[in-house]
């Protein structure tokens, strides 16, 4: 079978990067005047030219997603189950190496994080874990979804890549979506910063998307961990992966999220700083280019900026969020696989999106429908 391995082989880091350096205040004004674009169009958006459009881009941005998908914004909330992982990956709190206490949920304790989520207004819940497939593998997530499957809309999983059949068996459970993230596409230094565990394989990581459209996901999340390489290149790269599964598996939605190396147990320091500005514009890039994309922020950015990119081009946020597991009552002092910087309350953030003229959804479909 074709996989996106077969389109990324054709492009050249150093020649994409070198492109988007290169690109001019002609050619952003050639790309913001389209009303159609294409991925040459994203290239020149996320260039160091395109930040002196950034107004422009942010107002066109308003327009399209006011458009697309009205004045709403979607709540979520992270539900972590494991903090145990076979990796080694040098930027997350929950590395193999890490010397810290290891926690996975059992039955019971699933059943009252849910129960703090319901009471917090979520119906729309994302599964994560680490990567230890010994024990939170295929049938502890299939069991975790069978206690939960009633309580939630929702259900959207991010865990360690798996099988095309494994998939179809999420999905036959009632998984809405899958996140997977790349880290980063340049194929060298992922190997620095993955250096043990099934992780450190860059070709099965790259073409688990592939595998996730054919099992018929309803939606497929992609993103790479801002800060690892050159922002501009990777996100080129991105969306690259998003236009070919766009075309491949067509009746499946798509979503992009851009986390921001975040403070954690062990980690490095960034390599490459994405300030406030630079994400801005990333962000309006994906909207110009991609209007029926849907855009996550979550509570690893802080409070000024998630206030900030409300109307601009998001169309869901997560609030409220813990990041270790049993981290909503079960095990507050758990090991978190990252540091959240908006801290506030899920109820203080929909206040926040009905202030600022928008509305919180927190169940955008129901199950008959689907």
């Amino acid at each position: 079978m074709k996989t996106f391995k077969s389109v990324f082989e054709q492009y050249d880091w150093d020649i994409i990067q070198s492109t988007i350096y290169q690109a001019t205040t002609r050619d952003v004004e050639y790309s913001l005047a389209k009303t159609k674009r294409n991925l040459d169009d994203f290239l020149v958006l996320i260039s160091p030219v395109a930040q002196n459009y950034l107004e422009q881009m942010a107002q066109q941005c308003h327009e399209i997603t006011k458009k697309r998908f009205g004045k709403t914004i979607q709540m979520y909330a992270p539900l972590y189950l494991s903090n145990e992982c076979q990796n080694i990956c040098t930027y997350c709190g929950f590395s193999l190496d890490n010397k810290i206490k290891r926690k996975t949920l059992s039955d019971a304790e699933i059943k009252l994080e849910v129960e703090a989520l319901k009471n917090s207004g979520f119906d729309h819940v994302l599964l994560v874990t680490g990567e230890a497939n010994y024990t939170v593998n295929i049938n502890y997530f299939l069991n975790a979804i069978a206690l939960i499957r009633e309580q939630f809309s929702i259900i959207s999983v991010e865990v360690q890549p798996l099988s095309t059949e494994d998939y179809e068996r999420l999905h036959e459970a009632g998984v809405y979506s899958v996140l997977v993230y790349q880290e980063t596409y340049h194929q060298e230094v992922y190997k620095k910063y993955h250096t043990k565990g099934k992780k450190s394989n860059f070709e099965y990581r790259l073409e688990t998307p592939d595998r996730i459209g054919t099992a018929g996901i309803h939606k497929i999340g992609l993103g790479v961990l801002l800060g690892l390489e050159d922002w501009r290149t990777d996100s080129f790269f991105n969306a690259l992966h998003l236009d070919y599964l766009q075309k491949k598996y067509w009746q499946t939605k798509y979503s992009v999220s851009f986390p921001r190396l975040r403070p954690a147990e062990g980690i490095i320091e960034p390599n490459f700083i994405m300030d406030d500005k630079d994400l801005t514009q990333l962000i309006c890039a994906y909207r110009l280019w991609n209007e029926d994309l849907e855009i996550s922020i979550s509570t690893r950015e802080n409070e000024k900026f998630r206030n900030n990119i409300i109307p601009i081009g998001v169309t869901s946020m997560s609030a409220g969020s813990k990041t270790n597991p049993g981290g909503y009552v079960v095990d507050p002092q758990s090991l978190e696989q990252f540091e959240i910087s908006d801290e506030r309350s899920a109820k203080e953030i929909a206040q926040i999106i009905t202030n600022s003229g928008y509305e919180p959804v927190w169940k955008d479909w129901d199950k008959s429908y689907c």
